[in-house]
């Protein structure tokens, strides 16, 4: 198999192929990426690691050396076993043939420029009909033109993809990390997984009390760690051994597991469409309610009572008939003349009463009139925090990742507030469809995240481009409040991993997560590459439960087997049959059917018939 990329995810999709599937892997990245030519986020990771340093040493009161290194290879050296290494500028055709390409299965092209891929794809289709592509894109309407037209140059040239796997598969590592990433940021929000029947959604239980049976869904995918302070050191990742998360148990390991919490599997009907089409008005006018500052609809409140109660004090005094006695008032505030010469002192009074009222009346209905115009003239601009809003994520960077972020959480109806120092970004056009208020400034600026009522703030989400940023700005966020609920987007895992464990340590009774888009992106890539639909990837903790579709014909693991025989603990387990979302465990598969299994990463290719791996490749 051959990657081609010029990130991270190159190599970590390099690695995974690698060390879970056991393929043969030819890399190809730019000449001395690693030392010479790293991205922007890894020239900052120095910085982050020296920055990293000094909150060790601030806060926990360790020597200097925490651990953050690249999981990249940050040097040069030997490319690893199994894998060739090969430097090149760019993936013109002279490369892709030395790489192998007209004899490889698949082909992998992650790099960050949408042109680049396509070209790259393009060339490498007409090497190499019946090669598998996996392409790297941001662009989704692009994405499928692309993948047919791909497919179309497949068929045409005597590749017969009906026959097997798709021929092409087009993929966004924004879109594969972004319900990980949004999920983390909010206690209780589903970690959702869709299939074409089916509706899932893992959720996170706390261990029952004493006492209590612990509800168990549709089945339990996980056990959480058995506590809080991982005594392996490896926070809840593979190297935690029987402290750590457990994928996929079986029942008897479920019921002897005491003052664990579990992950457990629900099914959920699709209501997306008809909830968030709710309160944002018709052809995008905003809803009435949001026309009207909450002061000025008091006042207008109150404007009305005070007519009615002079209203109702009129009639009481002369005695006509109330809705004459409204009239009458409505005349006297608006000034019209119907002096009230000749009659009592109770109705005079009340007349100028009227008449002052009618004067406090003119500047509300101003006011009311100037903002509903001003309302309507911003709906295409970007909105302010309100006043008294709390309980909010606040997103940092409406790049690349953090505009699907921003999109995923408000599909889950979460209150969001933006900060972005580009006012060229990709995603204000975004937040300014969704309403989403924005404040433009370097969010390490002083007050930038003040303005985004971070002291009000349920969690903060640091998606930028540059670690340095994503760690001044979460450090800064837990000195306003130190139980804020954390979430930062950071290039590699081992640094992530080293950031998660000093703010942990720092700040043991907040919650914290560092999540690596390239871990989280890479087992969709590698399912890809090998031919299986990944339909999602679900972090526990440290470590990655996948969601695939597998024909059961020709995987005697499945065929002939019941659902129930057909689990393995650890590895994989059926879900649900294609056409049937109701599965019973003795029903029987066929070669014919389609299953939906949560597996690990190594679970999933013992199934494909991979050859082994060590065992630090979990």
């Amino acid at each position: 198999m051959v990657v081609c990329g010029d990130d991270g995810l190159a190599h970590r999709l390099a690695a995974e192929l690698r060390g879970v599937y056991g393929e043969q892997v030819t890399l190809v990245v730019p000449p001395n990426e690693r030392t010479v030519r790293p991205p922007v986020v890894g020239r900052a990771r120095a910085a982050s690691a020296a920055l990293l340093d000094r909150v060790v040493n601030a806060t926990v009161g360790r020597g200097p050396g925490a651990p953050g290194g690249n999981g990249n290879g940050g040097g040069g050296g030997e490319p690893p076993r199994g894998e060739r290494l090969l430097e090149t500028v760019e993936p013109s055709e002279a490369v892709l043939a030395e790489a192998g390409v007209e004899q490889a299965v698949a082909l992998a092209l992650v790099y960050e420029d949408d042109e680049t891929n396509i070209r790259a794809a393009l060339t490498a289709r007409r090497l190499n009909p019946r090669l598998r592509l996996v392409l790297r894109l941001y662009n989704r309407r692009l994405g499928q033109h692309i993948e047919e037209l791909l497919d179309q140059a497949a068929t045409l040239a005597g590749n017969d993809a009906a026959a097997g796997d798709a021929s092409t598969v087009v993929l966004s590592d924004a879109d594969t990390a972004a319900p990980a990433l949004a999920a983390t940021a909010v206690a209780g929000t589903s970690k959702v997984v869709q299939t074409d029947e089916l509706l899932l959604r893992a959720v996170e239980r706390p261990p029952p009390a004493a006492g209590q049976v612990a509800d168990p869904g549709l089945c339990t995918l996980a056990l959480l760690s058995a506590t809080s302070s991982d005594p392996a050191g490896a926070d809840g990742s593979e190297g935690s051994g029987e402290q750590g998360p457990r994928l996929l148990p079986d029942p008897a390991e479920v019921a002897a597991a005491t003052g664990r919490g579990t992950v457990v599997l629900e099914q959920v009907s699709y209501s997306a469409g008809a909830s968030s089409a709710a309160g944002r008005g018709v052809a995008g006018v905003p809803p009435f309610a949001s026309l009207f500052s909450r002061r000025l609809r008091w006042s207008l409140a109150g404007m009305v009572g005070c007519v009615v109660a002079l209203a109702v004090a009129l009639s009481v005094v002369t005695g006509i008939h109330p809705v004459s006695a409204f009239y009458l008032t409505l005349l006297d505030m608006f000034a019209i003349d119907d002096p009230a010469i000749g009659q009592s002192l109770g109705r005079q009074i009340l007349q100028l009463l009227s008449g002052l009222v009618g004067l406090l009346l003119l500047p509300v209905l101003l006011a009311a009139v100037l903002e509903a115009l001003g309302t309507f003239r911003t709906a295409s601009a970007l909105r302010k925090p309100p006043r008294g809003l709390g309980g909010h994520v606040v997103l940092l960077g409406l790049g690349k990742i953090g505009t699907r972020v921003l999109t995923r959480l408000r599909e889950l109806h979460i209150p969001v507030v933006c900060v972005e120092s580009d006012p060229e970004a990709r995603g204000l056009a975004v937040a300014r469809r969704l309403r989403v208020p924005v404040v433009l400034g370097d969010v390490t600026q002083e007050g930038v995240l003040e303005a985004a009522k971070i002291h009000r703030a349920h969690a903060l989400m640091a998606v930028t481009s540059a670690d340095t940023t994503n760690l001044e700005a979460v450090l800064y966020a837990r000195s306003v409040r130190p139980d804020l609920r954390v979430v930062l987007r950071l290039y590699d895992d081992d640094f992530a991993t080293a950031v998660y464990r000093t703010l942990r340590a720092a700040h043991p009774h907040a919650q914290t997560r560092s999540r690596s888009v390239t871990h989280l992106a890479a087992p969709a890539f590698a399912g890809a590459m090998l031919g299986r639909q990944i339909l999602g990837a679900i972090p526990v903790e440290r470590r990655v439960l996948l969601f695939a579709v597998v024909d059961v014909g020709g995987h005697p693991q499945l065929e002939g087997r019941t659902v129930q025989d057909a689990f393995r603990a650890g590895a994989w387990r059926v879900l649900a049959l294609e056409g049937r979302p109701d599965v019973d465990e003795g029903h029987v598969l066929r070669a014919a059917d389609r299953v939906l299994l949560a597996a690990t990463r190594r679970g999933l290719a013992e199934l494909l018939g991979r050859r082994g791996a060590p065992d630090a490749g979990l």
